[in-house]
């Protein structure tokens, strides 16, 4: 069962210098969950400095003002416990689009209701950048797709064989919308 992250939990997004800021902490995590088997985008083993090329180049769309950038942080500490980014630059026909991407909770900080959190906030920060559509894909079966549905998100369809695990096995891959 999922509980209540405590609510010291802070999640707010990040501004151009702040992402920048934040490259090594955010490699951190997205090093632990490759290591602890999410299919977002990287095989495994990931490489410190992949994983920071990676927040680099998100940095820079949040300087460009493509990307949001959320994260999630740790009472007192400021540890970075998870992170979300809305992508929302999109072609001229979609201005009302966006796609969420890169939904990451550390291990140490899952099951404390931080991704719940974290789809909360990127909701206000679509509605607050004119997104009234949203979009995301994630693994078949996998925890995530769970979290999507019981928050309300609409599941479209499944495409087998989409993506690979970080350990090179095959996986389906679930997209969902939901609309603001």
């Amino acid at each position: 069962m999922t509980q209540a992250p405590s609510p010291a939990v802070t999640v707010r997004r990040l501004g151009t210098n702040e992402a920048a800021a934040c490259v090594p902490a955010l490699a951190e995590v997205l090093i632990d969950c490759v290591a602890g088997g999410a299919s977002v985008s990287f095989m495994h083993p990931l490489a410190a400095e992949r994983a920071m090329d990676f927040w680099r180049g998100v940095a820079d769309g949040v300087a460009r003002g493509e990307r949001a950038l959320l994260v999630a942080e740790a009472p007192g500490s400021g540890e970075l416990l998870g992170t979300v980014q809305l992508v929302l630059s999109q072609p001229e026909n979609q201005p009302h689009r966006a796609d969420v991407a890169k939904m990451l909770v550390h291990r140490r900080a899952r099951r404390q209701g931080i991704a719940q959190r974290l789809l909360a906030a990127v909701d206000e920060v679509a509605r607050q950048e004119g997104k009234s559509v949203l979009v995301l894909d994630t693994v078949t079966g996998g925890d995530a797709e769970r979290l999507y549905a019981r928050a309300g998100w609409q599941r479209v369809g499944e495409v087998p064989g989409y993506a690979l695990m970080p350990d090179g096995e095959p996986c389906g891959t679930t997209f969902f919308y939901r609309a603001l």
